[in-house]
């Protein structure tokens, strides 16, 4: 060890290294943009089953949500399945002439029925 290493160690009873100061890199990473914060005022009162108040104090210690934001999240997600199961009107009038239509066989199709046929009857 050194002589300023020992004298170091000597004098303050740690080593050295230990007094630089640490250089902290910043994070490449950019945290994303936040939306607007929209404030809590609107109230929601319910009556519940006791067995439905327990599963929702379950999830809330679980997911460490409360009450209100377990409920948003859930009725979000419900309504978010269904606008994917829905189909508007143009939606589904798209869907039906798309079934209805019957397009002629192409002739890569004919030919392949017919050497199916010829090779297995």
């Amino acid at each position: 060890m050194h002589l300023s290493c020992a004298v170091a160690l000597a004098k303050y009873g740690e080593l050295p290294y230990k007094s630089l100061r640490r250089v902290i890199m910043p994070s490449a990473r950019k945290k994303p943009a936040s939306p607007k914060r929209e404030f809590k005022t609107q109230r929601l009162e319910l009556r519940l089953a006791p067995s439905a108040k327990k599963v929702i104090q379950q999830a809330m210690s679980v997911t460490g949500l409360a009450a209100g934001d377990l409920t948003y999240e859930g009725a979000r997600r419900l309504l978010d399945e269904h606008q994917r199961m829905v189909l508007s009107g143009a939606d589904r009038d798209a869907f039906l002439a798309a079934i209805r239509r019957s397009p002629d066989p192409s002739q890569r199709l004919v030919k392949a029925l017919k050497r199916h046929r010829h090779l297995f009857g």
